[in-house]
């Protein structure tokens, strides 16, 4: 195995694991509902990783957090829904990576405004993608158990996944802005 590949894995495994950190530390995170769904800085590792080695690694990286929360008290109704709210719907969070080539040229030739839009465009992709994975799992699998009060599961499913997708997106974005201002070379020196 070549040294790129091998560095490729290994940052692909720390990055989900540090995802999973932030995501399991009660004092960095703000759970919102009993079912799942919190607000918390978790996402960044992905999106970094993801700015690093592109599509492959963010894709990756995403699948391989989903897939640990699931043991790690993932709240999983049917093994359907179990799936995309958690293979899916982290694994598309490395969709960000789309992005990677156009931030690494314009780091690269200090065009800050121009990486920062781009940086902006894949934390908002990533984080729309996985909102609409749990939006969808929530009409589909959720709406024989509406709470009292709630006669719409699109409408619920909506309200549920925002309340906490939207403000981790907002806390995410901020957090990729502040590291990527401080560092950005160094946050995308992964190919060298």
């Amino acid at each position: 195995m070549n040294h790129k590949k091998t560095l490729f894995l290994i940052e692909v495994a720390i990055f989900a694991g540090l995802a999973l950190a932030l995501d399991m530390i009660p004092f960095l995170q703000f759970k919102i509902w009993a079912q799942g769904g919190s607000i918390s800085l978790a996402m960044i590792p992905i999106f970094i990783v993801s700015f690093r080695w592109g599509l492959k690694g963010g894709l990756l990286s995403g699948f391989l957090w989903g897939i640990l929360q699931i043991p790690l008290g993932g709240y999983v109704l049917v093994p359907l829904q179990g799936f995309i709210d958690y293979a899916v719907a982290f694994t598309v969070l490395g969709f960000a990576g789309v992005f990677a080539g156009k931030i690494k040229q314009a780091v690269k030739e200090g065009h800050s405004k121009a990486y920062f839009t781009y940086i902006l465009m894949g934390v908002v992709l990533g984080s729309m993608l996985r909102f609409a994975a749990h939006f969808t799992a929530g009409i589909v699998f959720f709406s024989e158990s509406l709470p009292d009060g709630w006669h719409n599961a699109w409408i619920y499913s909506l309200v549920y996944n925002a309340s906490y997708m939207v403000p981790s997106m907002i806390i995410c974005t901020a957090g990729i802005y502040f590291l990527f201002n401080k560092q950005p070379r160094s946050l995308l020196n992964a190919a060298a």
